[in-house]
């Protein structure tokens, strides 16, 4: 998994781990050392005596510039510091699913309140798994090919792969028994692959091909699904500010979304939030296997009271573990909440730098680098064939709610989706506070075709009716502001009398309902439905002459309510309130 270096290159890193060089300033996280032979761009670097992380990110003349992953204090002009030679990685292997780690993937799970300076990435070695052969001895294989599987804690298989640049005979396999996670599981054209092996975090795992995405990614969300939805494979930026209910969204797509693996990155978010998701992840039951949500979940944890710049290195690292699993042919979800933190620790470093900031202060290379970012994502033919898929999702946290900050304009450029959540749709209650004019998806006509072939149709026409009758109710919204609701003419008081049912009885959703926290596709499409039916059939009654005054009056609760008393997935429940307040109108025409 990482990089084969010759006897000759192991010896001269090795000398050079063996010569200290001296640290010359220190700034925060930033550090400056002298430079040794050999160094390069983003070695990874021990700091002190106590080891502490460090990235290269400068060299200059006789100078390298570290970024450092952990608290400075302590650390002194004159301390020594040694380059490892190898670049920040991320340790890949069985024990991820369930896990909880921190920016640099070092488990938290069992350190104590807090991570000892300079804690290893690599773990202790101590854990073992169960490993079953997949391939035989003197059988020929090609890179990304599996070798073997490994049964974990939770529902998914890891896959033991031959590793990118590994082809050829298998020259020995172990037998299925218990392993080490650091045991050597077989031998390919002489490369030894074991349970678990490190990658660069800022180096992609490669595929054979990237394919276009048009499989949709299915949240669970009716105003996400339903008007703004998201392929496979795609990229999604959730901007909104403070208490407009990012968290909570992003959470309830970490539980429901039907991937085969999620990866949770709380970068730079509040310790409680954090504590809340680790909770509940732990809690729930998994609707797709019947065991817990945790287990086929990972963790990393970065929250703002830890080192700033393991928030920088926490993205990368959850995308090289969605890889990972993605290359195992599964489709993973990246959670990164939120991007702006992530953003900030890139301020916060250039302007240790001293390098010319650009607008609010970022670096000119910000845009670069969020494009970068969601760049990783992707629906892809594995090296080893199959097709998996990691689709990334982040949060942007606007200072004030200026959706126009850097952060935020430039994320919108590289997205195919974006759920812009409103605030006075929030301050509203209204869950999930997506807002429908400020929000867009660029999967949407792709994904029509998918729901065409899976027996829906009208997806597309449903889609299109109600994005048209929101738009229309919220532009007589400020008419009636003005002018009252009676002023307006009867159908266009049906209008805004159909917009809101959309509203509350389709696009509002309760995280807290068992009935109504995740909603499937066929009980989406049912509530549409009922709520088309039941306006079509109030301008039925308004073209009959029957006043607008009196089918506003008329309860419609028992639709409205449609979304909480019937199960996730009952369209026929939805059908027979719909069927129920149609009587009630059929009745009302009659009496007229």
């Amino acid at each position: 998994m990482g990089t084969v270096r010759s006897a000759p290159e192991a010896a001269a890193l090795a000398g050079r781990r063996e010569r200290p060089c001296r640290i010359l300033r220190i700034a925060g996280p930033l550090v400056e050392m002298e430079y040794a032979d050999g160094t390069a761009m983003y070695d990874l670097v021990s700091l002190g005596d106590a080891g502490l992380p460090g990235e290269v990110v400068a060299i200059k003349g006789g100078v390298v510039t570290v970024q450092a992953y952990e608290y400075t204090g302590g650390l002194a002009p004159g301390h020594g510091a040694r380059p490892l030679g190898r670049p920040l990685s991320a340790r890949l292997g069985p024990g991820l699913l369930g896990g909880i780690f921190d920016g640099l993937l070092r488990p938290l799970s069992d350190s104590g309140e807090w991570l000892l300076p300079g804690a290893s990435t690599t773990g202790d070695g101590n854990r073992s798994w169960q490993f079953t052969p997949r391939a035989a001895a003197g059988e020929r294989v090609s890179e990304g090919q599996v070798l073997g599987e490994v049964l974990g804690t939770g529902p998914v298989t890891v896959r033991i792969l031959a590793p990118p640049g590994a082809a050829g005979t298998v020259e020995r396999i172990a037998p299925e028994a218990e392993h080490p996670e650091n045991a050597v599981l077989a031998v390919v054209g002489g490369t030894e692959v074991r349970m678990t092996g490190d990658w660069p975090i800022r180096r992609p795992r490669p595929v054979r091909e990237r394919l276009a995405a048009h499989q949709p990614l299915n949240t669970g969300q009716r105003a996400i699904d339903l008007l703004f939805p998201v392929a496979r494979g795609s990229t999604v930026a959730v901007p909104g500010g403070f208490g407009t209910g990012k968290t909570m969204l992003l959470q309830q797509i970490a539980k429901w979304c039907d991937a085969d693996v999620i990866v949770y990155i709380g970068c730079g978010e509040r310790g409680n939030e954090m504590a809340d998701v680790i909770t509940e992840l732990a809690a729930l039951e998994d609707p797709r296997t019947g065991g817990r949500l945790a287990d086929r979940t990972v963790t990393i944890a970065n929250t703002s009271n830890m080192p700033m710049m393991a928030r920088e290195a926490s993205i990368y690292t959850g995308t090289t573990v969605a890889e990972y699993f993605r290359d195992m042919g599964l489709d993973v979800v990246v959670i990164a909440d939120s991007t702006s933190r992530w953003a900030e620790a890139l301020r916060e470093f250039a302007s240790r730098t001293g390098a010319l900031p650009a607008e609010e202060g970022y670096p000119a290379g910000l845009a670069s680098a969020i494009a970068a970012f969601y760049e990783r994502a992707g629906s892809v033919t594995t090296l080893g064939g199959d097709q998996g898929s990691v689709t990334v999702i982040g949060a942007v946290s606007p200072p004030g709610g200026d959706m126009t900050e850097p952060v935020t304009a430039h994320t919108e450029r590289f997205v195919r989706c974006l759920w812009t959540l409103d605030r006075d749709l929030a301050y509203a209650r209204h869950y999930p506070a997506v807002s429908w004019a400020g929000s867009f998806s660029r999967d949407a006509e792709t994904l029509a075709s998918a729901h065409a072939d899976a027996d829906d149709p009208d997806w597309a026409a449903r889609r299109a009716r109600t994005a048209g009758l929101l738009a229309e109710a919220d532009r007589l919204a400020d008419l009636v502001d003005l002018i009252g609701i009676t002023a307006l003419p009867a159908p266009e008081r049906i209008s805004v009398l159909g917009g809101r049912l959309i509203r509350e009885g389709v696009l509002q959703q309760s995280a807290l309902s068992a009935q109504d926290a995740y909603c499937g596709a066929h009980k989406a499409s049912a509530l549409v439905d009922a709520v088309h039916a039941v306006v079509d059939r109030c301008r039925e009654l308004v073209e009959a002459g029957v006043p607008a005054s009196v089918i506003e009056e008329v309860d419609f609760g028992p639709l409205l309510r449609a979304r909480e008393d019937v199960g996730p997935d009952d369209a026929a429940g939805v059908a027979a309130r719909r069927d129920a307040m149609l009587a009630v109108l059929a009745g009302m025409r009659e009496a007229t």
